[in-house]
């Protein structure tokens, strides 16, 4: 797998990520996702430099432009509720990308910290030889990228993939870089170095999506 970690040079992102951070600054939901999202543009744009182009002709009012154009058939597929924003993000560069949606979440058994990944709503569009770009803000152990994508399969096999994250741990990058093909392309806005007994990322940021939506019900 071709991994990109975008922090490894210095640029605006890095202000993005320390507010994503902050626990002052994150408590404002909306500048939460606002942020994520910009984060997502900013994924989007570099993983536009590895797609496909063709030359077309495009008229202006005073004559005829030879542009290169993007020339990919491309599906968003993002993790709910937290990958929300991240696609919005996306979806600002990538308008006529197709889109698929998907839930998957930790399931802890009786209060242990031991979790299996659990896939129970799923819309997709056919993905035989598209661009798949699946989006998840945080990339912790990989078993939700994982599972997401098994979950994808019935759909076809698409041409192309690409992960695009916010913050992912080493111990996640290694597991997702053992499954999925070498041609695959891991996209990370910042890489931390640690998961705590109950699978977060350290520092990281917290929960994503009870940042971004509120706190959830829990049963």
């Amino acid at each position: 797998m071709h991994i990109h970690n975008l922090t490894e040079q210095n640029s605006i992102l890095n202000t993005f990520i320390s507010e994503l951070r902050d626990v002052t600054i994150q408590k404002d939901s909306m500048r939460f996702r606002r942020n994520i999202e910009r984060i997502a543009e900013i994924l989007g744009y570099e993983i536009s430099k590895v797609l496909n182009y063709k030359t077309s002709q495009i008229k202006t009012p005073l004559g005829v432009c030879e542009m290169n154009v993007l020339d990919n058939d491309i599906v968003l597929c993002s993790i709910l509720r937290a990958g929300v924003p991240l696609h919005n993000g996306l979806l600002n560069y990538f308008d006529t990308a197709q889109n698929a949606f998907i839930s998957a979440y930790r399931h802890h058994q009786e209060q242990s910290d031991d979790f299996e990944i659990r896939v129970e709503y799923l819309a997709c569009p056919d993905l035989e030889n598209k661009t798949l770009i699946l989006a998840d803000p945080m990339l912790a152990t990989g078993q939700s990228i994982v599972a997401t994508f098994e979950a994808l399969k019935p759909f076809g096999k698409p041409k192309d993939i690409h992960l695009a994250c916010v913050i992912g741990a080493q111990e996640g990058i290694e597991y997702v870089s053992k499954y999925f093909d070498k041609d695959a392309h891991l996209w990370i806005a910042t890489i931390d170095p640690d998961l705590n007994e109950k699978g977060y990322i350290v520092p990281g940021l917290g929960d994503a999506g009870d940042l971004a939506f509120g706190e959830k019900l829990q049963h």
